[in-house]
């Protein structure tokens, strides 16, 4: 069963969310301030947080710096902001998306749906007796060693992961880092982060990124 945080500080709009995620088959832990959720969060793991931005005690791009900081969560932003300038912050925060109020609750729970079908809600690790990867923590071990990723460098492992034995094209793997918040445009820097994660991941006997030439990357 797949988890979700709601942090939205009207109570009425939040208990509708709560019960329209949780007849979806979601279960759902609700804050109404950024305190309550860091609370949650502390002990709890989600699969999705949906996050509104103006909140009592900060806002919802602080506690989504916050939360990502701690773990690798898809993000999405409910906001009656809907300025252009605010919906980029979100999106340059990492958020998978971005809803302004009013909105519908059918398309939210179609998007919410979307988001959580990228990865399958029970693989929360890959672990192949050398390489470990907990999708949850945000954690990667070579062994018992722990590799130390940027965050780029961990959205490109988690995407190859996610579509294992399929090949990315360039176009395809950029498009998604940039919908994830990273601003990459070209080839050259693809490669550039892709060999500095190689080199943390991989040994000789252990070989995971192919290059396809010409074409992009596959998760062997």
């Amino acid at each position: 069963m797949a988890t979700i945080l709601v942090l939205e500080d009207d109570r009425a709009l939040n208990q509708t969310i709560t019960y329209a995620m949780e007849k979806e088959g979601y279960q759902v832990f609700s804050a109404f301030s950024c305190q309550q959720a860091e609370m949650l969060a502390e002990s709890n793991a989600f699969h999705l947080a949906i996050l509104d931005v103006n909140l009592p005690d900060g806002d919802g791009f602080q506690f989504c710096r916050w939360l990502k900081s701690k773990k690798q969560v898809p993000i999405l932003f409910l906001s009656a902001r809907d300025l252009e300038e605010d919906i980029l912050s979100g999106y340059e925060l990492g958020a998978d998306d971005y809803v302004t109020k009013p909105f519908s609750m059918k398309i939210l729970q179609k998007k919410v749906s979307v988001i959580l079908s990228r990865k399958p809600h029970g693989a929360t690790i890959y672990d192949d007796g050398f390489l470990k990867v907990d999708f949850e923590r945000g954690t990667v071990q070579q062994g018992a060693n722990e590799c130390l990723l940027s965050p780029t460098e961990y959205r490109i492992l988690k995407k190859l992961i996610e579509h294992k034995g399929q090949l990315l094209t360039y176009s395809v793997l950029l498009d998604a880092l940039w919908d994830e918040g990273v601003q990459m445009t070209d080839k050259h820097t693809l490669a550039v982060n892709i060999n500095r994660l190689r080199k943390k991941i991989e040994t000789a006997e252990h070989a995971y990124i192919s290059n396809v030439y010409g074409m992009g990357y596959i998760w062997k």
